[in-house]
């Protein structure tokens, strides 16, 4: 495996990043979701994001590296996902994409308090790197 991104701050468990692509799945046909980095981008700022998922394997890095930094401004929660093809496909595109936003989580409601958890579970074990 290449080496990770400078904008990846933490590592997701694979059990985590599967529950991640199956609460956008929930999303997809029951909430809300925002897709790729420029929606995501808005959907921080306007602060109507309630987690955002970000690709590991975005070429050029520099595409996504600001999303966790406004994520921290906001107080907004994020997970890395291994694959962006996963993540698009996840989100119901048929390509890949660098970042999806949850607006509403729709019947993933307690998926996304779950996964709101890991990521401050995994944030603070990772502050450390």
């Amino acid at each position: 495996m290449a080496q990770k991104s400078v904008y990846v701050r933490f590592q997701v468990p694979k059990e985590t990043a599967d529950k991640t692509y199956q609460l956008l799945q929930v999303a997809k046909d029951t909430g809300k979701l925002r897709k790729g980095t420029n929606e995501t981008t808005k959907a921080i700022e306007r602060g109507i994001a309630k987690l955002v998922v970000i690709a590991e394997d975005v070429e050029p890095p520099q595409v996504v590296a600001h999303l966790p930094i406004l994520c921290d401004e906001r107080k907004i929660p994020y997970l890395y996902v291994p694959s962006k093809l996963e993540l698009g496909k996840s989100a119901g595109l048929d390509v890949g994409s660098a970042a999806i936003s949850v607006i509403e989580p729709g019947d993933g409601a307690q998926s996304l308090k779950e996964l709101t958890k890991a990521f401050d579970s995994l944030r603070k074990s990772g502050a450390g790197k």
